[in-house]
């Protein structure tokens, strides 16, 4: 059961400025990850060994919405690995989920997993493609800037119910080779869901039908990062997202708007 509480709390965690996402009336559209948490870690760890939980990083993640997530929905959400690719460094695991309120479907995610040192057996097919295409450079983009605050990691742990440690502890984070906490891959997309409804959305955020990025590099807290947008066709964007550092922390980025769901 969705709650105006959750949904309100997931919008302030992730600094979302649109009127509808905080004052209840829509769910952001990352929040769409939340209730379906559960059943991905299981389909993950139905293909790989219990000990490689450890090892996993968020690859890429594509949000594909059939209606906007609303206060008093009751979802049922159901995940399955659709497809494993081994590599030299590690092997990507492909699961795909629906979420249904009732009937209908409200939205499918396709969530790359990316397991560190574990070689599985090649199966099933790729997550669907959204590489960016780098004609597009020649042309004007648009921006839009925000910077992540000192205790966003926190915020968003406690609203999206993520309580990874390299989060949250500096300690266990550095002692994984990191610089330190890092922000989680999932607030960045959330910045850039708002960034994209704002900049190419026409601030509506029921025109948003597909999101899909790619995690390339980490967001620090207290980080300024920048997104840019280049036009593809009506109502279809590709973007990327680079930190005040220069890295680029979301690469492979595309948004797809259309008449506003109801």
């Amino acid at each position: 059961m969705i709650t105006a509480e959750q949904t309100i709390a997931y919008a302030t965690a992730t600094n979302d400025p649109l009127p509808e996402h905080l004052s209840g009336e829509l769910a952001p559209p990352v929040f769409a990850i939340v209730p379906v948490w559960e059943v991905v870690v299981e389909a993950v760890m139905g293909a790989a060994p219990l000990d490689a939980l450890a090892l996993i990083l968020h690859g890429e993640h594509d949000l594909r919405i059939h209606r906007p997530i609303t206060p008093g929905m009751e979802l049922r959400s159901a995940a399955a690995v659709t497809g494993v690719r081994p590599k030299a460094s590690g092997t990507s695991v492909v699961v795909r989920t629906t979420t249904h309120d009732g009937d209908d479907l409200v939205n499918e995610q396709v969530i790359t997993a990316f397991i560190r040192r574990w070689t599985g057996v090649a199966s099933g097919d790729p997550a669907p493609s959204h590489d960016f295409d780098e004609t597009l450079r020649i042309g004007p983009g648009t921006s839009v800037g925000a910077r992540l605050d000192p205790d966003q990691t926190y915020r968003y742990s406690e609203a999206a119910g993520d309580p990874m440690p390299i989060h949250l502890d500096d300690g266990i984070a550095r002692r994984a080779g990191l610089p330190g906490i890092i922000a989680h891959g999932l607030c960045t997309m959330a910045f850039a869901s708002w960034a994209a409804i704002t900049a190419v959305g026409g601030g509506d955020p029921r025109t948003l039908r597909r999101l899909a990025v790619r995690f390339s590099r980490p967001v620090l807290p207290g980080q300024a990062i920048t997104h840019t947008f280049w036009p593809v066709s009506a109502g279809v964007a590709q973007f990327e997202t680079v930190a005040d550092s220069g890295a680029v922390v979301l690469r492979n980025g595309r948004a797809e708007f259309g008449d506003p769901l109801q």
